[in-house]
């Protein structure tokens, strides 16, 4: 036998083994299993794969005709005597997987009848205790509501709270805000008041600016008249 296949032999059968273990386990959780029916339908679930997972390492019916790993090797060995051996393996993990099936197949019966008469009794003796126990819970939901309700209205007061602080900050920004402006229209009239009173004087003094040039060349032309008149009566006395 070659030593590769020899490995591939061993490595399989350790698999075998494994899942075996594994599936034995799983059974023995759901002899134990005390529900709920989810409970038992999830370890149904990890059993199927796990035997799933062993067929494809023994040899499963002949009327099938499917060959698999162990079968496989099987006919691969050199020597007739190893074949036969692997055979008789096949053979034994194949009735102890046909067992453990049966043992699973019991197990499920016995958990599915232990979870209906816990049910049952839950049923028919569990009534009191159910009332008192929602009623418990109602009472709970109700401290819980209030306390939430409490809660609630504390946080809407901070908020109100809140809320008038920032007015009344507002409205103390739009009195300062008021008067500022009061007081800019204030300086405005009266800064108007002096462009007005500072219009009225340049006025008059353009208008006195202009009595004086007039009265200025007056006295002028007096002037002029006189030397002439001064001077005619000294050249010409006779004219």
């Amino acid at each position: 036998m070659a030593s590769s296949t020899d490995v591939h032999v061993r490595i399989c059968a350790q698999e075998i083994i494994k899942y075996d273990l594994e599936i034995k386990a799983l059974i023995q959780d759901i002899r134990d299993c005390p529900g709920p029916q989810s409970a038992l339908v999830e370890l149904n679930a990890q059993v199927k794969e796990k035997f799933n997972k062993l067929r494809l390492r023994i040899q499963v019916r002949p009327q099938l005709h499917i060959h698999t790993d162990l079968e496989q090797m099987a006919k691969e060995q050199d020597k007739e005597s190893d074949g036969l051996a692997i055979q008789t393996e096949t053979e034994s993990q194949w009735k102890q997987m046909l067992s453990n099936q049966t043992a699973w197949r019991k197990a499920n019966l016995a958990c599915k009848l232990a979870i209906d008469n816990m049910e049952k009794d839950e049923l028919l003796h569990g009534g009191e205790n159910h009332n008192t126990r929602q009623r418990k819970a109602t009472k709970e939901n109700l401290v819980e509501t209030s306390s939430n309700i409490t809660e609630s209205l504390m946080s809407i007061s901070r908020m109100m709270s809140e809320q008038v602080k920032q007015s009344e900050d507002t409205i103390g920004t739009l009195a300062t805000s008021s008067r500022t402006v009061q007081e800019t229209n204030e300086e405005f009239k009266s800064m108007t008041g002096t462009i007005h009173l500072g219009r009225k004087l340049i006025l008059k003094y353009n208008r006195r600016e202009l009595t004086d040039k007039l009265l200025i060349f007056l006295a002028l032309a007096l002037f002029f008249a006189t030397v002439l008149y001064i001077l005619k009566k000294r050249l010409f006395p006779f004219i």
